[in-house]
């Protein structure tokens, strides 16, 4: 299973439900180094990086290198989504990650990815905050 940013974030903002998902994750766990640039870019300082360094060690994340079929397939679905649905770069290379490494892509923001019909999608509804 690969995790979008904002399952990460909800965890780490004590979504109870979200921390439940990645703990309870049966399969090996991993982030798209897409994923974890913007998790890094949206820390507010060193301590929240050291946090989320911990976070991804402690819960044994795999983060996955963004490689030449990755950045292909990403192309062609800006190429195809971006105009007619808003594809961003950033949920085309997770969204690329998934399909190439054959997993199953756990979201809380469904509508970002809806357009790409071969993604195998996971929806997270956050239902309490803490």
């Amino acid at each position: 299973m690969i995790f979008d940013t904002d399952i990460i974030i909800f965890s780490q903002r004590g979504n109870i439900e979200a921390r439940k998902l990645i703990v309870h994750t049966q399969d090996q766990r991993h982030i798209s180094t897409v994923t974890y640039i913007e998790l890094l870019q949206g820390a507010q300082n060193k301590s929240q990086h050291r946090v989320l360094k911990s976070f991804i060690k402690d819960f044994n994340f795999h983060i996955l290198p963004i490689t030449e079929a990755i950045s292909t397939r990403a192309t062609t679905y800006i190429e195809e989504y971006s105009m007619a649905h808003g594809l961003e770069l950033g949920d085309a290379l997770i969204a690329a990650t998934a399909i190439e490494n054959s997993l199953q892509l756990v979201t809380a923001n469904v509508k970002h990815f809806r357009c790409i019909r071969e993604l195998d999608l996971k929806p997270f509804k956050p239902r309490n905050r803490k």
